[in-house]
């Protein structure tokens, strides 16, 4: 049985924001020497999500605007009334979308479909670098 973790960073603009980690992941799982397995990979943080998608233009623009519509910026946030920060909505949308996946390790690498790719959000009203912890189990 074989534990692995690692840290990957990603500089990500204000949000929404989305960007495609799979090779990334791709590289640590081959790193890690795992065969057959898991990995899951969190986003650290309160403002920040992970999902799978097909990452292209037109399904990111959609996923941005239905993030946008379930949680918009400019309605007004109880977060406000406490912390006047401006990111109220970042917190709520980050939490729908949810802060890890889990990806089955097959023959040494992501079973992902041919169309889906690994992607994190930053929902934060300022650019951040996203730590996206990584633990790969497996033999």
């Amino acid at each position: 049985m074989i534990c692995f973790d690692r840290e990957i960073e990603v500089p990500a603009d204000k949000g929404v924001d989305i960007v495609d980690i799979t090779a990334e992941l791709e590289t640590t799982v081959r790193d890690s020497g795992v065969r057959t397995g898991s990995m899951h990979a969190t986003c650290v943080g309160s403002t920040g999500s992970l999902t799978c998608i097909e990452y292209e233009p037109g399904v990111v623009a959609d996923l941005t605007r239905a993030v946008n519509e379930l949680a918009p910026p400019e309605r007004d946030y109880a977060h406000e009334q406490a912390w006047a920060d401006g990111n109220g909505h970042s917190h709520v949308q980050a939490a729908l979308v949810g802060p890890s996946v889990v990806v089955a390790v097959r023959s040494g690498r992501l079973s992902l479909g041919t169309w889906q790719q690994v992607v994190v959000i930053n929902h934060d009203i300022t650019p951040r670098t996203r730590r996206i912890d990584v633990t790969i189990i497996g033999s």
